[in-house]
């Protein structure tokens, strides 16, 4: 097979573009790879789990992440305690605004402004979240894993990922909810709440021991990314993966290392199907969300 010139033109749609990817090289050619294995995940009925590290929520990608769970192609969802809470910023109307990195961050913070690389929030928006979680956290009494809080703070939260989590049933796990504003808020105001991770290795176990083909998709690597693979350690190992990374392999980090690696883990079948794309995650990742509904009706008909 031959390698063939991209072609675009006007009017030319974004799972044509993939498509085209195919017959290229490097990264795009992975990312097309990626796109059509994810595809496969979908038509042979796979759970799929997808990991979120680094700042998705507030570099734009929650729209995606919505359409990801409405098109029912991602299973269960694993993501930051940052991730979690902008998120919930967002739902509660607090908008992230476009900044820039040539600023004064002494300026910024005397403004009110939390600076995440180029994107701006001002400091009113976790007042907001602290005082919603607060009326959540104070009322619970025992032990609740993160998927557990998720779900209940899902369930108070209109337009939302995890408002739409909790109405589809699909189970959202936050292993570094502690990590994060949440878990600030969850010590001030959870006096009789205790967050219990063991329920949450127990529920993802549970997961990870279904008969059936199971998939993960990996944003970013970080402790959502081991704490999705360490769970097939029991089982037999995901049968597909994909990485979405800007990490390298020779520093020894975690969001860098391949998915070739993991198999003498065993968190992934010796056979396993992986594709690694080396591209940033808000690139990526909405081309391939796009890709994978264009082409929803088509491998829709046949589950």
């Amino acid at each position: 097979m031959k390698v063939e010139p991209i072609k675009v033109r006007r009017g030319i749609k974004v799972s044509e573009i993939i498509e085209s990817f195919s017959f290229s090289a490097f990264n795009a050619r992975r990312l097309a790879e990626s796109a059509k294995l994810w595809k496969k995940m979908v038509e042979e009925r796979a759970f799929v789990f997808l990991t979120l590290a680094g700042a998705m929520i507030p570099a734009g990608m929650r729209e995606v992440v919505k359409d990801l769970l409405e098109n029912e192609l991602v299973n269960s969802l694993v993501l930051t305690g940052a991730n979690l809470v902008h998120e919930i910023c967002e739902a509660l109307g607090f908008k992230h605004e476009i900044g820039d990195t040539n600023v004064s961050d002494v300026e910024l913070a005397e403004s009110d402004l939390n600076r995440i690389y180029d994107v701006f929030i001002p400091t009113s928006s976790f007042i907001a979240v602290e005082e919603f979680l607060g009326d959540i956290f104070r009322d619970l009494e025992g032990n609740f894993s993160s998927s557990e809080l998720v779900r209940l703070i899902g369930s108070r939260l209109e337009n939302s990922f995890l408002r739409i989590a909790f109405d589809k049933k699909i189970p959202i796990f936050c292993p570094t909810f502690h990590d994060s504003i949440a878990g600030l808020h969850l010590a001030l105001y959870g006096k009789k709440l205790v967050l219990d991770y063991r329920k949450d290795i127990f529920e993802i176990l549970d997961l990870c021991s279904q008969k059936r083909k199971m998939g993960i998709v990996i944003v970013g690597g970080g402790v959502p990314k081991n704490f999705a693979l360490q769970a097939m350690l029991l089982s037999d190992g995901f049968d597909y993966a994909i990485q979405i990374t800007t990490d390298s392999p020779q520093f020894g980090g975690l969001s860098g290392a391949t998915l070739e690696e993991a198999k003498s883990w065993c968190k992934l079948k010796k056979d396993a199907k992986a594709v690694t794309v080396y591209c940033d995650a808000t690139i990526a990742l909405p081309l391939i969300c796009s890709y994978l509904i264009d082409n929803k009706l088509s491998y829709s008909k046949q589950i």
